[in-house]
């Protein structure tokens, strides 16, 4: 097994500056506006961009959830290993808000339906968007693109993107791995 450094901490804050700024020109003051990070992973980038907005450009208030996706998925029953379903923390309303999901790798689509669906337990959105550190573009199995992305990569079937972050893994580091 092969490993190639994609991203570099450098680069992934230079991105995830960038992924803030691109949410403050669509949302502007946050107040219509709420964050979910898809767990599990999803709620690193979903801290990071937060700690962003308040800290770099003064975004006084931004209401950030936690969604478990792990029951809403097509593909839970499917499988032998036994699931082990992470926390959902929404404490806010999402109904008639803008929803902005967050996620590190959108790979075939299917986390993102299965949010559209969890989601709904806590209201209808006016609108749902997407923003991904990664986007494996040719890798869709659902027509389901990002609205803000930090690359887009070209892995093969073989190829997985790991997302490493500090807070978890001790560094940020984006690795396309080579089984």
């Amino acid at each position: 097994m092969s490993q190639k450094v994609l991203l570099n901490a450098t680069e992934i804050n230079i991105i995830l500056n960038r992924l803030a700024c691109q949410l403050i020109e669509n949302h502007l003051d946050f107040k219509e506006t709420v964050l979910i990070g898809i767990q599990p992973r999803g709620v690193y980038l979903a801290e990071r961009i937060k700690k962003l907005l308040i800290e770099e450009y003064a975004i006084e208030e931004i209401r950030l959830g936690y969604l478990d996706i792990t029951f809403y998925r097509d593909d839970f029953r499917r499988t032998e290993k036994t699931l082990e379903a992470n926390k959902t923390k929404i404490d806010f309303v999402v109904e008639k808000k803008k929803v902005v999901f967050i996620d590190d790798v959108l790979y075939t689509g299917r986390s993102i339906n299965a949010a559209l669906t969890a989601v709904q337990s806590f209201g209808r959105p006016e609108e749902v968007e997407l923003l991904c550190l990664i986007d494996r573009r040719f890798s869709r199995h659902l027509p389901i693109q990002p609205d803000y992305k930090g690359r887009q990569v070209d892995a093969i079937n073989e190829e997985k993107v790991k997302v490493c972050w500090k807070e978890n893994e001790g560094e940020d580091t984006v690795y396309l791995v080579k089984s």
